[in-house]
């Protein structure tokens, strides 16, 4: 009898491993949607606690790091993202202010940060990939690309859509970037 209890616990044991990894192959799998093929491979991928500190699932060995915003206040189902590992410290401020459910409030933290110099700027140039939709299978990928300070003047281009073609949004803030039509 002792020995079919061993047996039983350490099938149980090894479902249980099992389960967990699999469970963390298929969040390391959604995570990974919007990374380009070519660095998929390489990309770190985290998970974010709701004290905005993170459990990395897989470190990776390029700058890329992907995770999964989905239950995050205010994203859709599907919602996932990656960008520079250089980025995480905004993440994790954005995530800050995202949790702010009073809009005017979240806003006025966010122009007081901007104002006093405590808002966390992007790494210039790197790259914010993101796909949100109800489910996969109808998300897109959205690429904005980080200019913080950036305005018309110092990038020679325009700050609003009209020409239709790239364009930075929010110039001058550090949360200035430049938007992809098409994309």
């Amino acid at each position: 009898m002792k020995r079919i209890v061993v047996i039983v616990a350490g099938l149980l044991v090894a479902s249980t491993s099992a389960f967990a990894q699999t469970a963390d192959a298929d969040a390391i799998d959604r995570a990974l949607a919007p990374a380009p093929r070519n660095q998929k491979e390489a990309a770190t991928v985290i998970k974010w606690k709701a004290d905005n500190t993170y459990d990395t699932l897989r470190k990776g060995t390029n700058r890329l790091v992907c995770y999964d915003r989905s239950g995050d206040a205010g994203q859709q189902p599907f919602s996932v993202q990656c960008t520079s590992i250089a980025n995480l410290d905004r993440v994790a401020q954005n995530r800050k202010f995202e949790a702010m459910s009073d809009k005017t409030a979240r806003q006025a933290a966010i122009d007081a940060a901007e104002k006093d110099g405590t808002r966390v700027k992007p790494e210039f140039g790197s790259v914010w990939l993101t796909m949100n939709a109800p489910d996969k299978e109808h998300a897109r990928i959205h690429t904005t690309i980080a200019v913080p300070g950036a305005t018309a003047q110092s990038l020679g281009l325009p700050d609003n859509n009209r020409q239709g073609g790239v364009w930075i949004m929010n110039a001058g803030t550090s949360t200035a970037h430049l938007m992809t039509p098409g994309s």
